[in-house]
This record gives C-alpha cells, sequence and structure tokens, in this order.
C-alpha cells in the first residue's frame, strides 16, 4: 500500500490526538490576535481557510502569497494552503515592496496575505485577492469551519509543491524554490527525529515561518501535539521571558538571535536574576556556522543543549546535523564547542560527497524539485543527478561535514541570504560609482555583514554615508552594506573577472574558515 505523504498529515494527527491541548500561543496585543488557539481549532481553522478560498474561486494548484512576521495565521496557512492542495508562498515581509511586487508576480499568487504592519508600504503591490490580516478583513478567511462541512475534494499528491519559498542567490533576482509535500513531510520527519521532538515539548517561534517554512518545523512539532508559542519580532529579554513563562524545551534561530540571547542573559545575571531553560532547553541553529566560543557559551553559560544544522531553502532544509553524541560526554566545554562547531554527519536519507573543485554535492528526498518557471538554473542546480550546494568543504573523521568557503558569492547576515549581485547592481546606478564589489566580512553580531568596496568615477565626490543611504531607499535595509571602502582600483582575471576571494581574504585572516 502506499499513501501518499502530504503536510495535511501532521495537523489530523495533532487534532486527533491532542485536540484539547493549547496548540498556538498568538502573540499578544497585535491587530487580530487569536490568543489561544486549541488543536482541535487549528484543524477547524485550517479547514475553514480552505473552505473560504473554494468560495473566492482559487483552484487547487493557485499560489498564495503571505507577508508576515509570525503570527498563529502564518500557522494556520501552512495547513489550510498547503494542506488542501494549494500552493503557499511564504515571502520575507522585510523585503521592500518593489522585492514583493516581484514575487507575487513571478510566482502567479492569486492571493495576497498582508500583516497590517506591512499593508501602507505594499498598497500598490496588485493580486486579484488582498487581503489584510487584522482580523476584521480576513475575518472570514480564518473563521472556524462550520460543524461537518469540508472544502473542495483534492486527491493528495506527494509530489505536488506544498510551497515556493524565494530565495537570495547569485542573481539580483530572488529564485522560487519548489518544495514538494514529499520534501516537506519528509524533512519534517527527520528533523524531528534527530531533534527528539515529543509531546512533552513546548516550541518557540523565534525562527521566521517564511525562513524554509520555519525550516520545516512547524510540521514535526504540529505532528506530536506540541504548544507553539508565537514571537513576533526578536528580542533577546523577550525570548527569555517566554522561555520562563511558558516552560519552552525547544527553539530553532540564526546566530544572531543566538547573540541577542547571550547579551540578554548577561543583563540578567548582572540583576542577579536566574537565566530560564537550564538543563531543558534545546536550540538549533543554522544559516552560519557559529564560532566555537559561542557554542561554549550556550552550553556553560545558560545550561542549554546546541544542536546545529546545515541546509539550504532547496533542501527542505536539513542536510546535515550535529548534535553531541554519548562519546563526547565528559569533553572539556571547549573542546567538544570545536567538535560542535562543524556542520555536522548526513540526516537521515542524505547522502553527501563533494566534486572535484570541493563543492559540497547532496542527495535525497529532500532535495526540492526545481525552481519556479526557472529551468535552465533548475537543470545547473541538480547537475548530474545531485544538488549543488554553493559552498565548498571537506568530511572529515566520522562523516563530519565541515564548511570552509561559499562557491557562490551569497553573504549570509543573521541567518538572511544576501545576493552580493544585486547590491552591486544598486549601487552601480549611483552616478559617482565606476565600479564596486560586494563581499561579505565577519561580525560578532550578524555572522556576517555587508561591505562594499568601491571605485569612484573621476572627480566624483559622495561620502561611504551617501552611498549607504542610497542603498537603503532602493533596497531592504538587511541587503545594505554596513560599511563602504574606496579603493583605486578592484583585482580581476585576463577576462576581467572580479577575484573576490582576492579581496575577502585580508578580512578573515585569522579565520579557518571563510564563512562565519
Amino acid at each position: 500500500m502506499k499513501v501518499a505523504l502530504t503536510v495535511g498529515d501532521f495537523l489530523r494527527r495533532g487534532a486527533a490526538v491532542y485536540g484539547g491541548r493549547p496548540a498556538v500561543f498568538d502573540e499578544p496585543g497585535t491587530p487580530g490576535s487569536l490568543g489561544t488557539v486549541s488543536y482541535r481549532e487549528l484543524e477547524s481553522r485550517a479547514r475553514g481557510m480552505a473552505i473560504a478560498l473554494d468560495e473566492l474561486g482559487v483552484a487547487h494548484g493557485e499560489r498564495v502569497a503571505i507577508v508576515s512576521p509570525n503570527a498563529a495565521r502564518f500557522m494556520i496557512s501552512f495547513f489550510g494552503v498547503s494542506g488542501y492542495g494549494r500552493i503557499l508562498v511564504p515571502v520575507n515581509y522585510r523585503l521592500n515592496a518593489d522585492e514583493i511586487r516581484y514575487i507575487v508576480d513571478h510566482s502567479g499568487a492569486s492571493v495576497l496575505l498582508v500583516d497590517p504592519e506591512s499593508a501602507d508600504a505594499l498598497h500598490d503591490v496588485p493580486a486579484k485577492h488582498k487581503i489584510v490580516l487584522d482580523g476584521v478583513a480576513d475575518a472570514e478567511l480564518f473563521a472556524e469551519a462550520a460543524p461537518g462541512s469540508e472544502p473542495a475534494a483534492w486527491p493528495g499528491d506527494e509530489d505536488a509543491t506544498a510551497s515556493i519559498n524565494y530565495t537570495s542567490g547569485t542573481t539580483a533576482r530572488p529564485k522560487g524554490v519548489q518544495l514538494t509535500h514529499r520534501n516537506c513531510w519528509l524533512n519534517a520527519a527527520t528533523f524531528g527525529w534527530h531533534t527528539a521532538v515529543s509531546d512533552r515539548d513546548v516550541y518557540l517561534h523565534t525562527l521566521p515561518m517564511f525562513h524554509c517554512n520555519g525550516w520545516g518545523m512547524p510540521y514535526a512539532v504540529t505532528a506530536m501535539g506540541v504548544p507553539q508559542v508565537v514571537q513576533r519580532k526578536v528580542d533577546g529579554a523577550e525570548i527569555l521571558r517566554r522561555i520562563d513563562g511558558y516552560g519552552v524545551t525547544l527553539m530553532c534561530g540564526a546566530p544572531a538571535v543566538v547573540a541577542a540571547i547571550l547579551s540578554a542573559a548577561e543583563l540578567r545575571r548582572e540583576a542577579g536574576q536566574p537565566i530560564p531553560g537550564a538543563g531543558r532547553l534545546r536550540i538549533v541553529v543554522a544559516g552560519a556556522p557559529p564560532p566555537s566560543k559561542t557554542i561554549e557559551r550556550i552550553e556553560t553559560e545558560l545550561g542549554w543543549e546546541f544542536i546545529q544544522i546545515y541546509g539550504l531553502t532547496e533542501t527542505a532544509p536539513l542536510l546535515t546535523i550535529n548534535r553531541a553524541p554519548a562519546e563526547w560526554d565528559g569533553i572539556p566545554a571547549a573542546e567538544r564547542a570545536k567538535l560542535q562547531s562543524r556542520a555536522g554527519v548526513p540526516a537521515v536519507g542524505v547522502q553527501l560527497r563533494t566534486g572535484a573543485d570541493g563543492e559540497v554535492l547532496a542527495r535525497s528526498n529532500v532535495v526540492f524539485e526545481g525552481y519556479w518557471q526557472q529551468g535552465d538554473e533548475s537543470a545547473a542546480a541538480l547537475a548530474g543527478g545531485w544538488f549543488h550546494t554553493g559552498d565548498k568543504g571537506h568530511v572529515e573523521a566520522g562523516d563530519y561535514l565541515v564548511i570552509s568557503d561559499r562557491k557562490k558569492d551569497v553573504i549570509i547576515s543573521g541567518g538572511e541570504n544576501i545576493s552580493s549581485v544585486e547590491v552591486e547592481d544598486c549601487l552601480y546606478q549611483h552616478p559617482a560609482v565606476a565600479e564596486v564589489a560586494v563581499i561579505g566580512v565577519p561580525d560578532q553580531k550578524w555572522g556576517e555583514t555587508v561591505k562594499a568596496l568601491v571605485v569612484l568615477r573621476d572627480g566624483a565626490d559622495v561620502t561611504d554615508g551617501d552611498l549607504i543611504a542610497f542603498c537603503r531607499e532602493r533596497l531592504a535595509h538587511f541587503k545594505c552594506p554596513s560599511s563602504v571602502e574606496v579603493r583605486d582600483g578592484l583585482p580581476r582575471t585576463a577576462t576581467g573577472k572580479l577575484q573576490k576571494f582576492r579581496l575577502r581574504a585580508p578580512y578573515w585572516e585569522g579565520y579557518q574558515r571563510r564563512v562565519n
């Protein structure tokens, strides 16, 4: 017997087994906050959403885009959209209006769901059905289904696209990663297995839900009836308060989230307050490999268990996991932290190898279907039956992958992918700029930060602040350079190609790897 694996499976089980248990504690004090939502209510609202989309004439396979920070409505959409045969398009709410317009247009989304904080900025972004998530305009969309009512039947196809997740790459425009139900289902199952998710956990949503569907963790914890605490914005002190107040045992985040937590924890210690979560909390970190000293501080200063994963949006995302095995018990904290700073061993069902140039290649059921409407890019990424990650690395004893550099010119700052080409394209529009190279340089808080190396036109007079402000008017702020350095020239090959590895090298001296 073969039964299609679809993301709806997770909520059906959660509601059936844990119906009366709190499923989501929504962010308080926001427009339309749903408060505490039980698993039975979560399932009913997801089913009601599917019925409402039927009534709007949104067919199976159509795209529904959502621009929102973490929210109960986002959780409902994972299941109310994808679980009933439509395709969810989670959009980074930190992007500007032009960038979001491109994603909505490129994906062909017929429905656009917009958080109230973004409504004014996205006023001119068109969509057939545009709905503000304020508890009023979207009331019918997120209402509970009438008893016994069911949406239009969808046969369930595990090879159908569940979501299109846009990610920045080496091009100026993001690519739409098509994740199938099978991709999402198997990623969630293996992720939950490797991180030991159980019905005794309490999960804190600090990781943005738009980031590769929250790395798939919303699916995994929902299946196990885990109470989920929504956190709309990252604030270290508030994270610690919620860990204490809700008894949180599990969370995910980028290194920048860890930095915020460690800073807030220092203030609590100075005030004589205890650090919550000690001895019970597991934190899963990805987006960039944190320094070993940061890992050591998580385990010694916070008393939390550190788990690192590595993957990409194209891999749903789990490829490797580094969770300290029993054999490391008793190893001094600093030494163990160095072992934990590696990307990890292959997750169940993942095969890894490195190409002739050191690029990390992967094969797995979690590897995406292809890029939406970009056949050539899809073929290149999946050439030879392996997914080409664009990262360089090597494997150490015990099958541990170490990421050493990026083949692609992608910068990861605070867990966000930034296309260096996109930032360069923006700077080239400034009349004072003759040449520019954008690189990632180490940053203690964000892991990496954007630096622009600029050659000015003859006679041009412009300040660093002018160029940064120019970018901030045209790009999402997290993509903009934090520093600008004027150069007389930039190193190029005989064919005129920029040698970014030479430009990056001085800033990474003393680092064992060229990613941070």
